[in-house]
């Protein structure tokens, strides 16, 4: 299932504005890859852009590459809708639709997939995807009752269960334990370390613990001022950028000294 990703020389623009300028990078598969850097450098644009949410922006699009086993995701006869199935994303605030029960949320992928799905095989999926997502002991009397009154770290395990329930090769996620308390952001943690089994996994995250406790890869982006394009300084071992990195900026920023 899970997927190598290859980035090559890629510009992101919003309109004439380049916010994200020549990043090269090589994405492992079932590995995670960390995103780090100040406000604004253009991590969660570039994470964006690996499954064409950017684009969604009027105006927005990217140059260059970026491949996944072999095929150019910015291909001229390529669905962006195929993508992002292939390629799922779990945002920074948890978003379980509100009027959804538990269970809705889990399926509501794969019913906006148009995939045709038995009952037996429904409930199946809803088990194997919340299991997935270290939810279901915690919810499996109450899967008729809404995807909102879930605690807050609950309601972001749901979302990556509804993410994982339509079996992507690759889950992208947006800092997704800056809504959280400490005691949900472990519980994240530590699923995301039981994903990388089976999928590839890129975050952003502003948590350099985060980055150093859980990736084994982590790129660090910054950006020369206000109105210029956010680059890719540094891309590396997950324990070299935090423990002998190559460029001043990122040691700089690794250190607290900045950012």
């Amino acid at each position: 299932m899970s997927k190598l990703i290859e980035v090559t020389d890629l510009d992101i623009y919003y309109g004439d504005f380049l916010a994200v300028e020549n990043v090269s990078m090589t994405i492992e598969p079932k590995a995670i890859t960390a995103l780090i850097g100040p406000s604004g450098c253009g991590k969660s644009t570039f994470l964006r852009s690996l499954n064409r949410m950017h684009e969604v922006i009027p105006g927005a699009y990217c140059k260059g590459n970026v491949t996944m086993d072999g095929q150019n995701l910015y291909g001229k006869n390529v669905d962006p809708v195929s993508v992002r199935r292939r390629i799922g994303m779990v945002f920074q605030r948890p978003n379980p639709f509100p009027t959804m029960s538990i269970k809705e949320n889990v399926l509501a992928g794969v019913k906006l997939n148009n995939t045709k799905i038995s009952k037996s095989d429904a409930n199946d999926l809803v088990e194997s995807s919340l299991r997935g997502a270290n939810l279901w002991e915690e919810v499996k009397d109450r899967l008729d009752q809404p995807g909102s009154g879930l605690s807050g770290g609950q309601q972001q395990r749901l979302c990556i269960a509804r993410t994982i329930a339509i079996q992507p090769d690759v889950v992208l996620m947006d800092e997704p334990c800056s809504a959280l308390d400490p005691i949900s952001t472990l519980a994240i943690e530590d699923l995301m370390n039981e994903l990388k089994n089976e999928y590839t996994i890129v975050i952003v995250t502003h948590n350099m613990q985060q980055a150093a406790r859980v990736s084994d890869r982590t790129g660090f982006f910054n950006i020369a001022g206000t109105g210029k394009p956010g680059k890719l300084i540094e891309f590396d071992d997950t324990e070299k950028i935090f423990s002998n990195p190559a460029n001043k900026a990122t040691e700089d920023y690794v250190s607290g000294r900045f950012g």
